[in-house]
């Protein structure tokens, strides 16, 4: 009777032990979002700006993703050791957006080009993750254009979209469309236009007509 006693003592011990260690974990606050710094030390207002947009935390998530990515590739241009470095730069010169007179475009205009350089450097970081946010380069051929247009897609709300070609690259944000995906932005130059439905693009810059162009597949 003695070690039946004892038997059940253990038994019901044990029992307890798994009930409070499975209610401790359930209580444990979940792990923080995968950023390029943690929101609760930010210090920078820039920094500050990017954890209270919703925009602006999903792209730097994103980056987050590719920039890991990066590293793990050896045959990634530039080297992972050069990337470490020009990601530092990169981040000084983010939170330097504090100034402008439009600190969150001038925050996604940094965040779609460093997307742009990952991508376009790296095969792994273009690897299709279902989680992705980002897409491209894409080779887009316009007939007005010496040299094709790289286009990287960036999913947010709203989306997002870099364009580079030449020595010139513009960043445009998605805005309503009745077919396709539309999106417009502006520089000094004057206002942009970017339209695309499968391979179909319409393309426009300041100073000249709308541009017939077509994009080439994903390679």
């Amino acid at each position: 009777m003695k070690t039946l006693t004892t038997l059940f003592t253990r038994l019901f011990a044990a029992s307890l032990w798994v009930a409070t260690s499975t209610c401790a974990q359930a209580a444990d606050p979940p792990p923080p979002l995968k950023t390029t710094f943690d929101c609760a030390q930010a210090k920078a207002s820039l920094e500050k700006l990017i954890c209270r947009d919703p925009q602006l935390l999903q792209m730097d998530m994103e980056l987050t993703r590719l920039y890991r990515l990066a590293l793990t590739d050896e045959r990634s241009v530039p080297a992972p050791d050069k990337i470490i470095v020009d990601q530092k730069f990169w981040a000084l010169e983010r939170n330097q957006c504090a100034t402008d007179l439009e600190p969150k475009v001038c925050a996604i205009r940094r965040y779609a080009e460093r997307a742009h350089q990952l991508r376009q450097g790296s095969a792994i970081v273009r690897t299709k993750d279902p989680d992705r946010l980002t897409e491209g380069p894409q080779t887009i051929r316009c007939p007005g254009l010496d040299t094709p247009i790289a286009a990287t897609f960036f999913s947010t709300q709203p989306a997002v979209v870099y364009l580079k070609w030449a020595n010139t690259s513009v960043t445009l944000s998605q805005v309503p469309s009745d077919a396709g995906a539309r999106y417009s932005g502006k520089d000094r130059q004057g206002i942009y236009s970017f339209w695309q439905d499968g391979n179909t693009v319409l393309f426009q810059k300041p100073g000249s007509g709308q541009m017939s162009c077509t994009a080439e597949p994903e390679g």
